[in-house]
């Protein structure tokens, strides 16, 4: 066929698609007269078009007539391809020409793709063709098109797939306005489609109206993978060697996709992930409500620089759309990645939810205006009347008579029944959508420790920091209880029962993950289960430099932040997306001192201290780093194994600095509370710890040291209502049964104490605080030498810091070994070690010597020791309360007005 053959025919093609459909037969036997060659191939093209419309990318049809006029192209139309008798072409594109065929094996239509004969010679080409082969072969979904067959005959390379009968949406959209329902089924099955590739791990890139069929039976495919990405996504970490690899890289700065459905990141040729195809897909989702893509312009580069810089005109302005609506398309086309969904799972849950409450919404209508929804249903009533009238007159004796006649003696009883009927359903609708609204809505969460599976415990601080990280960033949400990590931590490095641990924790939520990590590169797997019904709201694998795990971390946070469906005020979602550092090393060295000070010992807490301030080293606007440098020196001052004098001065100035840098940082103003305690400036303290727990209502720290000011201030009730809200936010750790412990030695509930304690302790018998806990239970019963047991115990496990040892002296004391307790006293009142004066008016005051030991809380005070805080709240001092002497001292020390 030449040139110029085609040429005629293509003009009375498009000459013929501009008639109507009824008039087209009539214009082409006219236009052709007894050319019957020209008429069949004219008819050939209209029967493509009239069956699959646009089945490439591009208007078709003109592609396939720009194609067909080149001088090797020749029309394959009546011949055998293979065992695939081609009928008609459909289109074409760039990247070859699809045929309809029929498939003389199988007997069934199919679509055969043909890449021009001149691209063998181009290897780029020919890439990016086996690679749309490769991805979708790798898909099996009922709403991504399947691909039958790939291969070569006579040097001409081919795929072949389905074929689908139906429109583009392209099409769909222009023959008919769509309504909002039919819009969110549509993006649902494209939404569904990109979540399957996306696990795959294939970006399409191409998402568009063109390349997504509407089949007759309104199921949706997705197609043309012609520019899909493959991603370097780690299919597990047992088997890591094995990797979908990219058989073709797009070169860096080449734009590659359709200008106005382009994402930012698209547009500017820089590297992209599966939240471009979500943006995309939220600018079909606009197109199909509003008829008009959201970023226009004069041309492509106006267009671009629209995507850019310009926000898309409310959908309001489209008629009516739901608030949800604008919401989810707003998300979808937010300029940042990090903004956006992050997963098309998310995207189609929020897209179910909205048609299922629309659904509702609707049916609610209907049901509180029967009459109004079906206007027959008028007649039908009063013919249902009259008919069981004519029922009455014959059979009166029978149930439907009855009925009968009491309608007619009673009709505004029936009236009230009526409306009764009507409120009834629309309570129980108007129920049932809100009970649904409550319980999607997640109230409690837990994060697990991430599972590290690099087979290496040296990267445990890594595991370990990214979900303890998370958790404080989710600590922030003010209406979200967040499970603390020492609760969380328990269920480390074990085969863990989710829903069991729901139910230990007490979280309606459960996020899990697992890292493994390959030189500099990090694979990144997190799920979202609800534990109600142990179904996954959320699950996504980063694949990312080891560079870029601040980022991951944050895309976390705010991906969950959406499943959770919290709403925030600008200022939250800010803090919960902040990042405390942008420098990895400091970073990591953050998570090394995190990591040693949960360990707990007073070896790793040196260690913390010495990391934390490397890191502050390398990062010095690090505001948590200071914030728990000054902890870790505030912790080893309590336990007497720093002298105060040298270091207090060092943690105000490391919890000064941190709410300097950050004055929203919870820990910051923790530190400061605690600073300010120990200054004992209590409304100070008070102020800083409630700004704390304002900044984190759920930083089980805060919460305790609040416990700590309302006990050492004697407002016992506030204490345990504290102590309690430790328990709820950390209910299997120590610190829960701490909690408990402190609020029955707060009501003098020693008995049941003593139960607790020996339960801590049956918990984990190698651990020192839990016989110094029984220890204590025991010397407040008077059972002093089973107290010296539970102490030396202690001190044998590893606990010998001052503390431990003073309340052995005091045990002895009471216990009649005098000798034993002054030898403590002696050996600490030499100077060679540090012992606070407070610990030595414990043990002078067991030895029945009342002035010596005020002797020794006047030093105390002299040397301004923050353990002179417990002066009224330690149970050994009760005797001295009624002392002039002890009342003028907890006035000077601010405990007594």
């Amino acid at each position: 066929m030449t040139p110029e053959r085609w040429q005629e025919i293509d003009q009375l093609y498009q000459a013929a698609l501009d008639q109507e459909a009824a008039d087209r037969s009539k214009f082409i036997s006219s236009a052709c007269a007894n050319d019957s060659e020209l008429r069949r191939e004219v008819e050939s093209l209209l029967a493509a078009h009239e069956q699959a419309g646009s089945f490439i990318s591009e208007p078709a049809l003109r592609s396939a007539a720009r194609l067909l006029a080149s001088d090797q192209a020749k029309s394959l139309i009546g011949t055998t391809f293979a065992h695939y008798r081609i009928e008609s072409i459909l289109g074409a594109g760039g990247m070859g020409e699809v045929y309809l065929a029929l498939d003389t094996r199988l007997n069934r239509k199919v679509a055969l793709k043909l890449l021009p004969a001149s691209f063998n010679n181009f290897a780029n080409q020919l890439g990016r063709f086996e690679q749309e082969a490769q991805a979708a072969s790798a898909l099996n979904h009922p709403n991504i098109i399947t691909i039958y067959e790939i291969g070569v005959v006579d040097g001409r390379h081919f795929t072949v797939t389905e074929f689908v009968e139906g429109e583009t949406l392209r099409e769909h959209m222009t023959n008919a306005r769509m309504t909002v329902d039919e819009v969110l089924d549509i993006a649902a099955q494209i939404a569904s489609a990109l979540r399957a590739a996306h696990e795959a791990g294939i970006v399409h890139r191409d998402i568009k109206p063109e390349n997504i069929m509407v089949r007759r039976d309104c199921v949706v495919k997705v197609l043309d993978f012609g520019l899909a990405k493959l991603t370097a996504q780690q299919l597990s970490a047992v088997d890591a060697q094995t990797m979908v690899q990219p058989t073709v890289q797009t070169n860096p700065g080449i734009v590659m996709g359709t200008v106005a459905y382009m994402s930012p990141e698209q547009a500017r040729g820089a590297d992209v992930d599966v939240r471009t195809d979500l943006w995309s897909l939220g600018v079909v989702l606009y197109e199909m409500v509003s008829g008009r893509v959201p970023f226009v312009g004069e041309t492509p580069s106006h267009v671009i620089v629209s995507i850019f810089e310009s926000e898309p005109l409310p959908l309001a302005t489209a008629g009516q759309v739901p608030d949800e609506f604008q919401r989810i398309v707003s998300r979808a086309l937010s300029k940042k990645r990090e903004h956006r969904y992050q997963t098309a799972e998310g995207f189609l849950v929020d897209l179910k939810r909205l048609r299922q409450r629309m659904e509702l919404d609707t049916a609610i209508e209907r049901t509180s205006n029967p009459l109004a929804a079906n206007p027959e249903s008028i007649t039908k009533i009063q013919y249902k009347a009259v008919a069981t009238d004519d029922v009455a007159v014959g059979r009166a004796s029978s149930g439907v008579a009855h009925l009968a006649n009491t309608f007619k003696l009673n009709k505004t009883a029936w009236v009230v029944a009526g409306v009764l009927l009507t409120i009834s359903l629309l309570v129980y609708g108007y129920w049932r959508y809100e009970r649904k609204g409550r319980e999607d809505t997640i109230h409690s969460i837990a994060v697990l420790p991430f599972e590290n599976q690099t087979n290496d415990p040296d990267s445990d601080y890594l595991s370990d920091g990214i979900s303890e990280s998370l958790i404080n960033h989710l600590s922030k949400l003010p209406h979200v209880k967040v499970s603390a990590r020492s609760s969380s931590f328990k269920y480390k490095g074990k085969g863990v029962d989710l829903p069991e641990a729901a139910r230990a924790l007490g979280v309606d939520a459960i996020l899990t993950g697992r890292i493994f990590q390959r030189g500099d590169t990090l694979v990144i797997s997190v799920e979202l289960m609800d534990a109600r019904d142990q179904t996954q709201l959320w699950g996504e694998q980063y694949n990312r430099k080891r560079a870029d795990v601040l980022l991951v971390q944050s895309a976390i946070s705010s991906e969950i932040v959406e499943r959770l469906r919290a709403h925030l005020s600008p200022n939250e979602q800010q803090q919960i997306a902040k990042r405390e550092t942008v420098n990895l090393q400091a970073y990591e060295l953050f998570l090394k001192g995190r990591f040693y000070s949960d360990k707990g010992g007073t070896e790793n807490r040196k260690k913390a201290v010495d990391f934390y301030q490397q890191a502050i080293a390398v990062d010095p606007q690090y505001a948590l780093a200071y914030a728990e440098l000054s902890r870790s020196y505030d912790s080893l001052i309590t336990n007497n194994e720093l002298n105060p004098k040298e270091f207090t001065s060092k943690a105000e100035a490391a919890a000064r600095r941190a709410v300097e840098l950050d004055d929203n940082l919870a820990e910051g103003h923790l530190a400061m509370a605690r600073i300010r305690r120990s200054a004992w400036d209590w409304p100070a303290a008070e102020l800083e710890v409630k700004r704390a727990i304002e900044l984190n209502p759920n930083l089980v720290a805060a919460h305790g040291a609040y416990a700590t000011f309302l006990i050492v201030h004697e407002k016992r009730e506030e204490a345990v209502a504290q102590l309690n809200r430790v328990k709820e936010l950390d209910p299997i750790s120590p610190s829960a049964s701490d909690a408990v412990l402190t609020s029955l030695y707060l009501l003098r509930q020693n008995d049941q104490a003593l139960e607790v304690a020996k339960k801590q302790l049956d918990a984990d018998r190698n651990n020192a605080d839990s016989h110094i806990g029984v220890g204590e239970s025991y010397a407040r019963l008077g059972r002093h030498r089973e107290a010296i047991a539970a102490y030396q115990e202690a001190i044998k496990l590893g606990d010998d810091s001052p503390d431990a040892q003073m309340l052995l002296a005091a045990a002895y004391a009471k216990a009649g070994e005098r000798e034993k307790a002054q030898a403590f006293i002696r050996r600490f009142e030499s100077g060679n070690e540090y012992c606070s004066p407070v610990d030595l008016a414990v043990v002078h005051l067991a030895l029945g010597d009342r002035d010596q030991a005020l002797r020794s809380l006047e030093a105390a005070f002299a040397a301004h020791d923050q353990q002179l805080i417990w002066l009224r709240a330690a149970w050994q001092f009760d005797e001295l309360h009624s002392d002039p002497r002890f009342q003028d001292l907890a006035r000077r020390v601010g405990l007594l007005s």
